[in-house]
């Protein structure tokens, strides 16, 4: 018999903890996430990592939401680059890039993996 890992889902808040079409920031062990909530949309939730690889400040969740394209992306409130929410991508600097994290509603508790 295969046996699977088992995967690691860890609370970061609650739903009411979110604000719809904004980011807040949560910790996760050592590392901050800004979690951003889109209520309405085919993917509403996305958690991407909340350092700004160019101010390296963690800003990230204080960024605006908005899309390029069709594609959901945070605008740093630093310096502006958008980052795509589902990859993490800089549009305006490929090589830059923001770490993504799977994330979930479980019930009222957002979730997020802990690999």
């Amino acid at each position: 018999m295969n046996t699977a890992m088992k995967l690691d889902w860890k609370t970061l808040c609650s739903q009411n903890d979110l604000v719809p079409f904004s980011g807040v920031a949560a910790k996760l062990d050592e590392a901050q996430i800004a979690l951003f909530y889109l209520p309405g949309e085919k993917e509403s939730l996305y958690a991407v990592c909340n350092h700004d690889p160019v101010s390296s400040a963690n800003v990230i969740a204080r960024g605006l939401i908005g899309d390029v394209n069709g594609e959901p992306v945070v605008a740093s409130p630093l310096y502006k680059q958008h980052y795509a929410l589902k990859s993490g991508l800089c549009l305006e600097d490929e090589s830059l890039q923001l770490r993504t994290f799977p994330v979930r509603f479980n019930g009222d508790h957002v979730e997020i993996l802990n690999a």
